[in-house]
């Protein structure tokens, strides 16, 4: 087939899937076409069968803001044009699968059937901005497909927006060969010492992602045990988070590394991760800890209890319970018999489950599918 791939380049969980999703399928056999302002974050190096359609955006006098949606649309038709893609995968409903639907109202001569996956906040914005409710569910009905990351996503989609177009539930996904779990000293002695407890959280620092709670819960670890705790990523609970840390007297306990591209080899030598988050719509940091072998503490929000059961491979807890997410993780890491089983359910459960190699058939699944016509 010949697929073309709509994206946000930047590090965040769609961006990810989209690109390692755009990697498999070339891998087996398609060719795919990626159309974005700038090239994936995740798209590292050369891949025969990928192609870069990069969105031009001009800056006018008079528009106070560029019109990225507009211009899009005006890519898409091109590359339409051009290559005679077979269907165009679009990661969010706006703008996206708009500007989807605008390229193919375009160019009727072409027509592409369009997926439109939901990753969560183009759903959960329209509770804050209801004035893209009528264009999110306007480019969710005019899509041919949709796809979903968790089956709480998909209910929320349908009690939000009353879609009448049918929800395909295809979950994230991992290379368990590339996050693994690692057994190198020379790198973990680089931010613990022997003895000493490793915890990590990795997220975009929103409010959302409670990176507070993620500190206030490690205060209670390190003062139950020697314990490290490393943060990934920037945004702006940082100076809240810096802030906190040094409140509470941990600032010798704890490291922030700002964003990072690769960071299997931090979770592979990590202890626990740490997601105190208020909702996820499908948790991808937590199942790339899971599968490097580290348990996870979260909250019993959202997808999460899709992708962590609670009491074998991780622990759920309420939202804002640090209490309870402490308790937790200390019950798993006094436990070294516990802590290794916890490691090695949680290594399975991504093998198993979220594996890339299971997930991209289901995708090619479906596109053949909406090709067909089989909505």
């Amino acid at each position: 087939m010949k697929i073309g791939m709509v994206c946000y380049p930047t590090l965040g969980g769609s961006g990810a899937i989209a690109s390692r999703l755009g990697v498999a399928l070339a891998c087996r056999g398609h060719q795919v076409h990626f159309i974005s302002y700038g090239i994936p974050f995740h798209l590292e190096g050369f891949h025969e069968g990928i192609r870069y359609h990069a969105v031009e955006v001009s800056s006018y006098p008079l528009f106070k803001y560029p019109p990225y949606d507009m211009a899009l649309a005006c890519r898409i038709m091109e590359v339409q044009k051009h290559c005679h893609l077979d269907l165009l995968h679009v990661h969010y409903a706006i703008p996206h699968a708009i500007s989807a639907y605008l390229a193919r109202q375009m160019l009727p001569e072409h027509p592409v059937k369009v997926v439109t996956t939901l990753h969560g906040t183009d759903i959960t914005i329209v509770g804050h901005e209801r004035s893209y409710y009528e264009a999110t569910r306007f480019g969710i009905e005019k899509s041919d497909g949709v796809t979903s990351v968790s089956q709480y996503l998909r209910i929320e989609t349908e009690r939000k927006l009353h879609t009448t177009r049918p929800i395909q539930v295809i979950p994230n996904f991992v290379d368990p060969d590339r996050l693994r779990p690692v057994s190198d000293a020379a790198i973990r002695n680089r931010y613990a010492r022997p003895g000493e407890t490793l915890v990590v959280h990795v997220s975009n620092f929103r409010p959302v992602k409670r990176v507070l709670d993620a500190i206030e819960v490690f205060g209670r670890i390190s003062r139950a045990r020697p314990s490290r705790f490393l943060l990934v990523g920037d945004g702006p609970e940082l100076p809240r988070a810096a802030n906190l840390a040094h409140d509470l007297g941990l600032d010798d306990r704890i490291a922030f590394l700002g964003a990072q591209s690769g960071i299997e080899t931090l979770l592979g030598v990590s202890d626990l991760f740490l997601l105190p988050t208020d909702t996820e719509s499908f948790g991808l940091a937590a199942l790339e800890a899971m599968s490097c072998g580290v348990p996870v503490i979260g909250t019993r929000t959202g997808g999460l209890p899709e992708v962590i059961t609670d009491g074998e491979d991780g622990f759920l807890c309420d939202v804002g319970d640090v209490v309870c997410m402490a308790e937790k993780a200390l019950s798993l890491l006094d436990d070294p018999s516990l802590h290794r089983s916890f490691r090695e359910k949680a290594r399975r459960k991504a093998i198993e489950s979220f594996h890339v190699d299971l997930v991209a058939p289901r995708y090619e699944e479906y596109y053949t599918r909406i090709i067909g016509g089989d909505a």
